[in-house]
């Protein structure tokens, strides 16, 4: 209770008005506010006339635990909603492969799963699970994250897509000769394509230049409106080509050593729901082409 009356103080800046809210006294508010000050050596607020305001260590100690008191508010809505049948599970998801594999697989765990509320974030690079109000993470990276568990999910394979406009006056391979304008970069992979040049064997390539874009999303509509070549997984690259807004440039597939993982702190691994979407999205990895 001690902790609710700080973080509603501490949002409404008013023991009186954290009181209604939480349908107690002022008086107790208060008390279990000073209670929480004794108990850690600390004052937490600065009591002025006009309002509350925290002190520094206020400041802190909120900031590490709100989090824990927005998983206890969901959790106990979702056993009360759900009278504990199913779960809920917040994730985050690099935009890309959340919309381009993820979501596009979903309907499967939805049908078989239908207990489990799957909410989607999306973002660009690593979360921080103490300031973002997630359960787990589908990211881009080595898999390497201190304190936290990594699951390999996914590999990245890339290859050359060029808008079939392109292709008419470029020809239908990228090479030693191929504009370094027009080739296409995207912030996944900075170096993407100084390493397909390697892995292709092709000497004297010098691909810094060119247009570049945040996210594979960008990069991929950038390919069809015929402004370059991008480098692009197969699950994004292959509809378009049966679409015939793309075609692919090389019968390879480039692996890199980063890849997407399933990525959740320690609090998050006994969660039922990530278990179990755990279990159907490394199954759904593993038949992914």
């Amino acid at each position: 209770m001690s902790l609710l009356c700080l973080e509603a103080s501490a949002r409404l800046r008013s023991f009186t008005a954290a009181a209604h809210e939480l349908r107690l006294t002022q008086g107790a508010v208060s008390r279990q506010v000073q209670t929480l000050e004794d108990r850690l050596g600390v004052r937490l607020f600065t009591r002025r006339r006009e309002a509350l305001a925290l002190t520094q260590a206020g400041v802190y100690y909120l900031g590490e635990v709100a989090p824990l008191l927005r998983r206890l508010e969901r959790a106990t809505a979702t056993v009360m909603a759900l009278k504990g049948r199913g779960g809920e599970l917040s994730l985050s998801v690099g935009a890309s492969v959340g919309s381009y594999w993820l979501i596009p697989r979903l309907p499967a765990f939805t049908r078989a799963h239908g207990e489990i509320t799957l909410n989607l974030g999306t973002r660009v690079g690593q979360v921080d699970f103490r300031a973002t109000p997630v359960d787990a993470s589908l990211e881009f990276s080595d898999g390497q994250r201190a304190g936290l568990h990594s699951e390999f999910v996914l590999p990245l394979e890339l290859s050359p897509y060029a808008a079939p406009s392109w292709v008419r006056v470029h020809g239908k391979k990228v090479d030693a000769n191929t504009p370094r304008s027009a080739l296409i970069h995207h912030h996944t992979l900075p170096d993407g394509w100084d390493e397909w040049f390697r892995h292709e064997g092709i000497a004297d390539a010098a691909p810094r230049e060119g247009p570049r874009y945040e996210i594979m999303s960008m990069a991929l509509n950038a390919a069809v409106a015929g402004m370059g070549v991008a480098l692009l997984p197969p699950y994004m690259g292959e509809d378009m080509v049966a679409s015939g807004r793309l075609k692919r440039l090389s019968r390879h597939r480039h692996r890199y050593a980063k890849g997407y993982y399933l990525v959740y702190p320690e609090e998050s691994a006994q969660m039922q729901s990530l278990q179990i979407f755990k279990a159907w999205l490394l199954a759904q990895a593993g038949g992914a082409g």
